[in-house]
C-alpha cells in the first residue's frame, strides 16, 4: 500500500500540472477530468463522484454528498473554481473526511494565477505512516 503523503504528492503533482497546461478559472469539472486522468495513467486509483452516505436520526443517505475524486479509496479531493477559499470550503473537506473516516484531503483552487497559493491539505485524525 502506499503512503498518503506519496498520494498527496502525487496529486499535487498532477494539479499544478494540470493548472499550467490549462490555465485558470475553467469549470470545475474540467479539471476533474484531467487530473483524475493523469493520476490513472501515473497508476492510481482514482475514483470520480463519490457518493458519501450519511446516517442521521436512524435515516440513512445514500447519496447525501458527492466527493470530486478519491485517490486509492483514501485521499478526498475536492476542486474548485472560485475566486478564492473561505472556511466554508474547508470545513466541507473536514466533513468528507470524517464521514469517510478518511485521514487526509485536498482541497484545490483552480481559479488563480498559480497553484502554489490555493492547495490545502486537510488531516482527520491522521498519523503519519
Amino acid at each position: 500500500m502506499r503512503s498518503i503523503d506519496a498520494m498527496s504528492s502525487a496529486v499535487i503533482e498532477a494539479a499544478i500540472g494540470g493548472h499550467r497546461d490549462l490555465g485558470p478559472s475553467l469549470f470545475e469539472t474540467v479539471y476533474e477530468t484531467v487530473l483524475a486522468g493523469r493520476l490513472d495513467r501515473a497508476g492510481w486509483l482514482v475514483e470520480r463522484q463519490v457518493a458519501v452516505p450519511l446516517t442521521l436520526d436512524d435515516h440513512h443517505f445514500d447519496g447525501a454528498f458527492r466527493v470530486d475524486i478519491l485517490v486509492e479509496r483514501r485521499l478526498v479531493g475536492e476542486i474548485t473554481a472560485v475566486e478564492r477559499l473561505t472556511g466554508v470550503h474547508a470545513r466541507q473537506v473536514l466533513t468528507y473526511l470524517r464521514l469517510l473516516k478518511q485521514p487526509v484531503g485536498l482541497l484545490m483552487n483552480f481559479s488563480g494565477g498559480t497553484m502554489k497559493e490555493a492547495i490545502r491539505r486537510l488531516v482527520n485524525d491522521y498519523r503519519p505512516d
